[in-house]
């Protein structure tokens, strides 16, 4: 799982919009070195098209939309006993989470998300977050250890058995979160945050804030490919 862990990181890096434009705008300057001026052109101007194209507003909302506009905002009438908060972002999920958690009396904050290289895991600051926002500390089960969101969901489905669950976490990670979920055959309720996409002008200057959209984007369709491959090599 380690190996495979890091594979998947090492190759979404890679594809991602600016390592991307990076390793194109290289190897221009390699065969412009070398004196080959038509293939240098071809390589230089490709890799400038694709950064101004990634950091256009409109592009980066259009490839986006697809995934944050998956799931609706989670109905007041739904009911869960528990509540998985994904790590991430510390402010709007943690905020969804904590108004689920005062719609579900009696209900249960799953915190979850990996050390890596930082002091502190993700799962504990959100924990800590939660109880300092008034969350009493017995409602709270921190898990730490999962890597992903595959290991996340075995994870959990240890802990809630047939129970129903809030899934919180980003808007244009739910269609990939939710996919895992339900493959591990958890009773789970989408409650998408943290929309990314505003209004924005049709015609819009390159910005860093678009680029991020690429990203985030491009890492969440990956996602999916790396789950459709997944499955498709089990069915043989």
């Amino acid at each position: 799982m380690e190996f495979s862990f890091l594979l998947k990181k090492l190759i979404s890096s890679f594809l991602m919009p600016l390592s991307f434009s990076l390793i194109l705008f290289l190897i221009g300057l390699f065969f412009l070195f070398f004196n080959s001026y038509k293939k240098a052109k071809i390589f230089l101007s490709l890799s400038f098209i694709l950064l101004i194209l990634f950091s256009n507003s409109t592009f980066s909302n259009k490839l986006l939309e697809p995934l944050e506009k998956s799931y609706e905002k989670v109905s007041i009438n739904e009911k869960a006993k528990y509540i998985l908060l994904l790590g991430g972002d510390y402010e709007a999920r943690v905020n969804e989470a904590i108004r689920l958690y005062y719609l579900n009396k009696g209900s249960k904050i799953i915190t979850s998300g990996y050390k890596g290289n930082q002091i502190e895991s993700e799962a504990s600051i959100n924990a800590k977050k939660l109880i300092s926002f008034g969350i009493d500390s017995n409602d709270i089960i921190i898990q730490e250890k999962p890597k992903d969101t595959y290991e996340e969901a075995k994870e959990i489905k240890k802990i809630i058995k047939e129970e129903k669950l809030f899934l919180v976490t980003s808007s244009y990670h739910m269609k990939r979160a939710m996919k895992i979920f339900k493959q591990e055959g958890l009773n789970v309720i989408a409650a998408p945050t943290d929309y990314l996409i505003k209004k924005d002008h049709t015609f819009s200057i390159p910005r860093a804030r678009s680029m991020r959209k690429i990203e985030v984007s491009m890492h969440e369709y990956l996602g999916i490919l790396w789950i459709n491959i997944k499955n498709l090599n089990n069915s043989k």
